[in-house]
C-alpha cells in the first residue's frame, strides 16, 4: 500500500469518527433541555446565543466578519426565522414527550424534503420511499401508544409540535442550502455563525413578546445551556458538516441515525421513560423508515 492510500484511509477514518462524534454530541440536545430550569423558548435562545458567541470568535479569527450584501443578509434572516421556529417547537416537544420521542419525530423532515425533491426538483421516487412512509407512521403509532385517546393533552401537543419542528427544519435546510451555495470564500464557521445570530434575534423577539424571562436561575441550568450551545449548536454541527462530503451517502445516513437513537436511549436511562417491547419495536421501525426515506429518491433523469 502506497503513502497516498494510507493517507486516504486515515482521512476516511477521521471523517467517520467526526461524523460519529457529531451525532453523539447532538443526541444530548434533549437531555440539556430537559435538565435545565428554564422555559423551552429560553433554552432555545441560549442554545443559539452561546453558539453564536463561539462561532463569532472563530469567524472573527478567520477574518470573515464583514458585510456581504443585502441578499446574503436576507437569506441569513430566512434561515434564522425557520430555525427559530424549529428550535421552539423542538424544545417544547422535548418538554412534553421527553428527549427520545421529541428528537425522533423532527427527523421526519426527510420525508418532507424527499417530497419537495420529487415535486419541484425533478428527483425520481423509489419504491423504498413509498414503503418507508407508512412504516414510519406505524412505528410512531407504536412508540406513542396504541390508545391515543387516553394520552394527556400536553403529550399530544408534544407530538404535534415535533411534527411542526420537522416541517420547519425541512424549510431551514432548504434555505441553508441556498445560503451556502451563494457563499464563496467563507468557512462553515461564518455560515453557522450567521444562522445562530439571526435565530437568536428572532427567538429573543418572541421572548420579549411573550414576556418570557432571560434569567438563568441556577448553575445547573447555566452549564446545561452552555453545553447545548457549545456541543449541540457548535461542535456537533461543525463535525458533521465537515465530515459529510468525505463519507458516502448511504453510510453517512446510517451513522446520523445515531442521533435520534441515542436520544431515545438517554431518555430511558436518565429519565426513566417507561418502555415496553412494542414501543422498542416502534422505535426500530421509525429509524429504519427514516433511513429508507433518506435513500428513497434518485437524481433527476437525464434529459440528454
Amino acid at each position: 500500500m502506497n503513502l497516498a492510500n494510507v493517507l486516504n484511509d486515515r482521512n476516511d477514518n477521521h471523517a467517520l469518527l467526526s461524523l460519529v462524534a457529531g451525532a453523539v454530541m447532538i443526541s444530548f440536545s434533549g437531555v440539556w433541555v430537559k435538565v435545565s430550569h428554564v422555559t423551552p423558548t429560553a433554552s432555545a435562545f441560549y442554545r443559539v446565543f452561546f453558539g453564536a458567541i463561539f462561532l463569532l470568535v472563530a469567524a472573527f479569527l478567520r477574518g470573515e466578519v464583514k458585510w456581504y450584501g443585502r441578499r446574503h443578509m436576507a437569506l441569513g434572516l430566512l434561515c434564522g426565522f425557520f430555525f427559530a421556529l424549529d428550535l421552539c417547537f423542538f424544545h417544547y416537544s422535548v418538554r412534553y414527550v421527553g428527549p427520545g420521542l421529541g428528537t425522533i419525530i423532527p427527523n421526519f423532515q426527510v420525508f418532507i424534503l424527499t417530497g419537495i425533491g420529487v415535486l419541484f426538483l425533478g428527483e425520481r421516487l423509489r419504491l423504498l420511499f413509498v414503503i418507508a412512509v407508512p412504516l414510519a407512521l406505524l412505528g410512531l403509532f407504536l412508540v406513542v401508544g396504541i390508545d391515543w385517546r387516553n394520552l394527556g393533552r400536553l403529550y399530544k401537543i408534544g407530538v404535534y409540535f415535533g411534527l411542526a419542528a420537522a416541517a420547519c427544519y425541512a424549510a431551514f435546510l432548504l434555505s441553508l442550502r441556498k445560503l451556502q451555495s451563494e457563499q464563496i470564500g467563507v468557512s462553515i464557521f461564518y455560515v453557522l455563525m450567521m444562522v445562530s445570530v439571526t435565530t437568536s434575534v428572532f427567538i429573543a423577539l418572541e421572548m420579549l413578546r411573550a414576556d418570557d424571562t432571560f434569567k438563568i436561575p441556577d448553575l445547573q441550568s447555566f452549564l446545561a445551556m452552555l453545553a447545548l450551545g457549545l456541543f449541540s449548536q457548535t461542535m456537533g454541527w461543525i463535525l458533521i458538516t465537515n465530515a459529510l462530503p468525505k463519507v458516502r451517502t448511504s453510510l453517512s445516513g446510517l451513522i446520523l441515525l445515531l442521533q435520534p437513537s441515542l436520544a431515545f436511549v438517554w431518555d430511558v436511562l436518565f429519565f426513566d421513560r417507561p418502555m415496553r417491547l412494542i414501543n422498542w419495536l416502534g422505535v426500530l421501525m421509525v429509524l429504519v423508515a427514516i433511513y429508507a426515506g433518506a435513500s428513497g429518491t434518485a437524481p433527476p433523469a437525464s434529459k440528454e
